[in-house]
């Protein structure tokens, strides 16, 4: 459905005296989604997650540029299409409520997102959505302000789900909610892709996206360091491949509770080589001196050359 191969974003920065620079934030990210699939992107803050879903959707700030190539459906995704597609075949679920428009009542929001999909009757359309998100044909007069957090999660989650999309991006879309809501916005992250979509899930809950992901990609620095099946996410973590996804899985609380040490490299100061060298126990002469390649190991994916096939 979605591949995304070798894609690196730059920003052009001016300091003061008006001096030009430029900081890539992503640089050589690879990743794919399925049909039927959903995908769970952690890492960590300033790893590129929510770049790529704006990447995808066409959307990234006018003193950004890209490079490498975005796939959708086995066609290239150029600017025009990014444009065509959005919000009809690409529908996003933003990590606030804030995007809702608080003058607008809700229904009206939805029917409009049902409208932009297509749709022969926004209106049935918005009532058949409401209805199986569990929100009351009253509701739909509603503002905003005056929904739960829950009820305002399942109105964002309206939106995407309403029309014909293909595929959902979902930008951290659990943070600061009551348990029982996060349950709820993961089961419905759940369902669109047992209906065949593709859904790619952006989240810091490493626990969470356990729960309903087919895989996990993990990124570090703006690139992937590795992809796994939710089934390698267990026990002392040995079935999984790069060392910062080991680690990442041993500072869990219910875990080793470990941390690493050291820090993600800013987008301003990258190393040379291997992007996780700096913290990396297994570290050589030869990771410092280039960037390894994703590569298939083991029924997933890895960027590292000590991992062993």
């Amino acid at each position: 459905m979605l591949s995304v191969r070798n894609l690196s974003i730059t920003f052009a920065m001016y300091e003061a005296g008006l001096r030009r620079r430029a900081i890539t934030p992503i640089a050589g990210l690879d990743l794919d989604v399925r049909a039927g699939e959903l995908l769970g992107v952690i890492g960590a803050s300033g790893s590129g997650k929510s770049l790529l879903a704006h990447a995808v959707l066409g959307i990234l700030p006018s003193n950004a540029s890209a490079a490498g190539q975005i796939w959708f459906k086995g066609e290239l995704l150029t600017p025009a299409r990014q444009e065509a597609l959005r919000g009809k075949e690409i529908a996003l679920i933003p990590q606030s409520v804030g995007f809702l428009d608080p003058l607008m009542r809700v229904g009206r929001q939805v029917r409009r997102a049902a409208q932009l999909s297509g749709a022969s009757s926004p209106v049935e359309a918005q009532r058949r959505i409401f209805e199986r998100y569990g929100l009351r044909p009253q509701d739909a007069r509603l503002y905003p302000f005056q929904l739960s957090g829950g009820m305002a999660r399942r109105v964002l989650v309206s939106t995407a789900a309403v029309g014909q999309a293909s595929l959902i991006i979902a930008d951290e879309p659990t943070p600061g909610l009551h348990p029982e809501v996060v349950a709820e916005t993961l089961r419905h992250m759940r369902e669109l892709a047992d209906e065949g979509r593709a859904v790619l899930l952006i989240t810091h809950d490493v626990g969470a996206a356990l729960t309903v992901a087919d895989r996990i990609a993990v990124f570090y620095a703006g690139t992937t360091v590795e992809v796994a099946p939710v089934a390698d996410f267990q026990g002392d973590g040995a079935a999984l491949r790069h060392p910062y996804t080991r680690a990442l899985w041993r500072a869990l609380p219910q875990n080793e509770f470990i941390s690493l040490p050291g820090a993600q490299p800013t987008p301003d100061d990258l190393p040379a080589g291997c992007l996780f060298a700096p913290r990396c126990p297994l570290a050589t002469a030869e990771c410092r001196a280039a960037r390894p390649e994703l590569r298939p190991v083991r029924g997933g994916w890895a960027r590292c050359i000590h991992v062993e096939s």
